[in-house]
Formats: structure tokens, sequence, C-alpha cells
């Protein structure tokens, strides 16, 4: 899209001049971003920069790190050589002297017309595996949670930074704007905590909305003696704002003050219908699994991803977060992997065939994974380390070809050997599938320009449907 067919949608949909300039920025006329022609509307929807093939993303975060050669990277060799010593020298920058290698306790088997293999442990994603791209060749470049963590949701891993959802909305504003852009959904607090939602050093409206309490979603949700008089404050407050501001024309963060009042309004009166769950059919309760308490949980955090989806949210972040870093299984691995498969297999599967069936996911992009793998080889004699070497996501929708495996790890699950992915290009596919060049979406802070990517990051282009 050129500066001229930018101008020309932004001044059909009733953007201002501020926005307009924005956008400039955003095509790359070669001037530095600043949030001031934004502020009065954070929020507003803004041109991408190519033909998106997703319009909303929803990133199913598993903390701790799933085990990739357990659940969807099998590897016939560590079953014939259990027990055996790894053949090859370990990283430097192993953590821990893990043992000889562990073969998965669990079968695989191929499923769907695109024949892929997936773990017992996983029965309702193997249902929908034709709709999935299964990336066996990811790496990271922290073994520790909070690195890792860091640098899978917000592009770095020792400093602040702003988190993918903040980039999205930032850089595409929301179809809704009377619900948030970013919604996190987190039932416990996580190791890392607020950091991997924050929007760092861009304005703030751009970082994520935590809900912790799906039955309390947001704080003050209600309007204080019914919406009729809490539009008359707000009337009344507007106007004194504006005498306020007559003389204060630049100030950009007044020109924000003044518009949340009105986000806020708007938030009261649409967000308690959008995280409603009580909304739904049995029938649709009973396909996200929350009638099983195994489920429960996760089988609510995924329909409300669905519904606030559908009404326009831009990024949802769910957390599978009963307890700190879930997945985490460096001990009683027989026991608690099965347990988080059972958690979150059925919500998801739920989530795919629901998406589908409303005509949603073909431009909703859902992407799965945590912060790394874990290793091949034993912690003690029921466990795993840490293991960003190789490891495995997936993605579906939003652009990207289902039935698919892209990329492998070598016979024992170790090193990526074909088609490396990193977390950067993993962003950087992302972005390009919501239709954002990575090296454009930038925001000047500190005398220089940042982008979610770094200097890093190439789209994946096999992937893409």
């Amino acid at each position: 899209m050129n500066l001229t067919s930018r101008r020309t949608w932004l001044q059909q949909f009733g953007c201002g001049f501020g926005t307009l300039a924005l956008a400039d920025l955003l095509a790359g006329e070669g001037r530095a971003e600043t949030a001031a022609g934004r502020a009065a509307n954070p929020f507003s929807v803004l041109p991408p920069h190519h033909e998106p093939r997703a319009k909303r993303v929803i990133f199913l975060y598993m903390p701790g790190g799933p085990s990739h050669v357990d659940l969807l990277d099998p590897k016939p060799r560590l079953a014939t050589d259990n027990g055996k010593p790894l053949p090859f020298e370990k990283p430097k920058l192993e953590r821990t002297k893990t043992g000889n290698l562990l073969a998965s306790p669990w079968k695989f088997a191929r499923h769907g017309q695109s024949g892929i293999e997936v773990s017992e442990l996983l029965p309702g994603l193997a249902s929908r595996i034709d709709d999935v791209c299964v990336i066996r060749s990811m790496v990271a470049d922290n073994i520790n949670h909070t690195g890792a963590a860091l640098q899978m949701c917000t592009g770095e891993q020792a400093f602040s930074r702003p988190s993918m959802g903040s980039w999205l909305t930032y850089g595409l504003g929301t179809e809704n704007q009377n619900l948030p852009g970013f919604v996190v959904v987190s039932p416990t607090p996580v190791f890392q905590g607020a950091q991997l939602w924050a929007s760092s050093f861009l304005p703030s409206a751009y970082q994520g909305t935590l809900v912790r309490d799906l039955k309390n979603p947001i704080a003050n949700l209600g309007a204080a003696g019914g919406s009729e008089r809490q539009r008359a404050k707000l009337d009344a407050l507007k106007k004194l704002n504006e005498l306020h501001r007559h003389d204060r024309e630049q100030n950009s963060q007044l020109d924000a003050r003044i518009s949340s009042f009105e986000l806020a309004f708007q938030m009261q009166r649409s967000a308690p219908e959008a995280f409603d769950l009580s909304a739904e059919t049995a029938a649709t309760h009973k396909l996200y699994g929350t009638d099983r308490p195994e489920s429960e949980l996760f089988g609510r955090q995924c329909l409300l991803a669905r519904r606030l989806v559908e009404r326009g949210v831009r990024f949802v972040q769910l957390f599978d977060a009963p307890i700190n870093n879930a997945w985490d299984q460096h001990s009683d691995l027989r026991t608690n992997l099965p347990k988080r498969c059972q958690a979150v297999d059925q919500p998801i599967a739920a989530l795919l065939t629901d998406l589908k069936s409303r005509g949603l996911l073909e431009d909703t992009l859902v992407v799965w994974g945590g912060e790394f793998g874990r290793s091949p080889t034993a912690e003690g004699n029921n466990g795993r380390e840490h293991h960003p070497f190789g490891f495995t996501m997936w993605m579906a929708g939003g652009g990207v070809r289902g039935g698919m495996t892209h990329g492998a790890t070598d016979e024992f699950g170790w090193h990526t050997v074909e088609n490396k992915v990193h977390v950067h290009d993993l962003h950087a596919t992302i972005l390009y599938l919501m239709g954002l060049d990575h090296e454009r979406l930038t925001f000047r802070f500190g005398g220089r320009d940042y982008r979610l990517t770094d200097v890093h990051g190439n789209v994946v282009k096999e992937i893409l449907a």
C-alpha cells in the first residue's frame, strides 16, 4: 500500500491528522515516530504495511517449557538408546549435569490426512492436526526461565522491552474501541510477572490488560449510580477538561488523560457482556471442557479468548498458570506432564474447532508454546531440564499452512538441524501475517529506533499458506 492509498484509507475511516502522520511514519518515510498524534485515541485503527493474512492473535503460552520429545517431536532413537549417554558433547550453556538419554514414556501415532505424529497425551490436538503447522526447529538464546520468557514475549532477554501484544496494538490499533486491544488472562501470578505483557517505553495505553479472576475480570467495571448518571458526569468533566486544555493544545499526555475517561466509560458498557461466559450454551461449555475439573480453568480461558477476538480484540495471551511455571517438569515428568495435557488439550482443540466453525480461524492466528523445550536427557530418573537448543511450537489459522511440519531436530531431539527458526524469526513471521514489516514497525526511544525483533529476524515464508 503506497503513501497515497494509505492517506485515502485514513480519510475514509475518519482518522485525524495525528493518525495520518503516524501512518506516514509507519510507512517508512524516514522520520522518527512519536506518540503525540495518537494520544487522544491510542487505539485508532491504522492501515497495515501490506495486505494482512490475520487480523488478531491468540497466544497460548505454556510457562515452564513443554517437552517437545514427549509431545510433538517423536524420537525413536531415544527409545533405542534409552539409558545410554548422549553420544556428543553437550553445549557449554547447559544448566545442570543431566544424565543419560530418557525415552518418552508415551506413544506417538500419525493423525489426519497430513499424517503428522502426535503424542497420545494430546488426542484433542491430534484431531485438529490438519489445521496446524508444527514448527520442530525452534531455538532460543537463554536457558533460564526469566530471560527465555522475556525473549519469547518481548524479543529481549535482559532489559525491559514492549511485549508482542503491545507492539501489535501500537502498530495496528484495535477493531473494537470499547474493549482493550491487548488482554492477558493468567489465573495466578507468573514468575516473570508483568514484564511479559508490559508496554515498556511505548505509551502505557498499549500494555496488556490483566485478567486474573474470570468472575470479576476487570476492577470497577460497574458504573456507579447507573450509566445515565455516569454519562452526565463524563459530559460535565469533558467540558471542564476542554477549558483546562484551551491553552495546552500540544500536550499529548493531557489529551490521553482526557480520552481515557471516555474509553473507561465505553468499557463499562461493553466489557461485562464480552467477559460473561454464562451467555454461552451448555453444549459450548461441554466442548471446551469447562464441565470437567481437570480442564475447567483453561477451558474458561480459551472460551473467553474466542469471545474477545470475535469482538475485535487484537491480541489475547493466555497463560496456563495454575502454579508458577506449570510445565517445568524437572521431576515427576510421568505424573505432571499428563496433568498439564489433560488441562489444556480439550480446550485448545475446542478453540480451534469453534473458531473454524464461526469462520474466524482463517484470519485469527493461534500460537502455542513455551519459552523453550525440555532436554532429551534425564534429570534424576523422572525429569527433564530446560532446553533452548531445539524445541517445538505450533501455529494455526491466520494465513499459516495447516497439516505440515517445518524444520527438524537431530535424531535425539537435542539440536535443530534443519530450517532453524529463532524466536526473532517467529516474531517477524507473526508481524508479517498481521500485515506489518518487522523492520519498519519502530519506536524511537533514548536516541535510537527500537523494534520487536531488535536487529534480527526473518519471515519464515515456507509456512505461509
